[in-house]
């Protein structure tokens, strides 16, 4: 009698903490999706001269958002005629529009654009988004992928498979931790001077991977936030030049980038 109620506390024992056990799991996982969901809402919104820039009105390009496989979106700067492509990476946490002043200087000077929407704004959720692309436009020859931040690094781990798809891979205040130095891409590397968010050492760390010839330009007073617009960013140094003069600098050194190797290859 005694041994079956001591057997009777032990089962009512084991399922309290049971029960416990599994109340606690629910609320610790109610609790990471709730800070996910957070996180993934929490981003940096494309501003009004982004905005502006979706809006303008040209003869000579194309302004547009299509779907490319699994890219659920991605927004398109097509000049006239354009010289080249570029597939464009956004950085992580940031509004895939707010490139579009980029976007749409680059235009201006016939290169085509195409900016990816990243799933929650992470590159790094869909690293394979240039994949349907450039299938997409087989009248232009010449395609070059580029990326801001994380969207750098995973545009780069992408090209280091697809090599030979693309002629070169541009990294805005990014790094590539993919080697990239026996492959054939032209690579040119742009940040600025007071980038606080870029990590210095790792970037000295991956250097390497970009090969003997790549091309570094180093903005004088540009920041980490000014290759896009959505204003300042978290941990950010302080720019000693406005948004406008760094996205003209970066625009002319991507297009100065694209226009010599065309010569070259001629």
């Amino acid at each position: 009698m005694q041994s079956t109620k001591q057997s009777t506390m032990k089962s009512k024992r084991r399922t309290t903490i049971i029960k416990w056990i599994l109340v606690v799991f629910v609320v610790t996982l109610l609790l990471m999706v709730a800070g996910t969901v957070l996180y993934v809402n929490d981003y940096y919104h494309a501003d009004v001269k982004a905005m502006e820039a979706l809006q303008t009105v040209s003869d000579n390009i194309i302004i547009e958002k299509e779907s490319f496989g699994d890219v659920s979106e991605a927004l398109i700067y097509m000049p006239e005629n354009p010289v080249a492509g570029i597939v464009f990476y956004p950085g992580a946490k940031v509004q895939y529009e707010a490139y579009a002043p980029l976007a749409l200087a680059l235009s201006e000077n016939d290169i085509a654009v195409v900016i990816v929407k990243m799933p929650c704004n992470l590159a790094i959720l869909n690293q394979d988004a240039a994949s349907d692309v450039i299938k997409s436009y087989p009248e232009i020859d010449s395609w070059y992928i580029a990326g801001h931040s994380l969207g750098g690094a995973m545009a780069a781990d992408f090209v280091a498979d697809h090599d030979k798809e693309y002629e070169g891979i541009i990294l805005l205040a990014a790094y590539s931790m993919k080697d990239l130095s026996e492959l054939e891409l032209d690579v040119i590397s742009i940040y600025g001077t007071e980038d606080q968010v870029l990590s210095t050492e790792s970037y000295e760390k991956y250097r390497s991977n970009l090969g003997k010839d790549y091309q570094e330009v180093v903005i004088d007073g540009g920041c980490h936030a000014y290759f896009g617009s959505y204003g300042p960013q978290d941990g950010d140094g302080t720019p000693s030049i406005d948004v406008e003069s760094q996205l003209e600098q970066t625009s002319d050194a991507i297009e100065k980038f694209i226009v010599d190797n065309m010569n070259i290859a001629e």
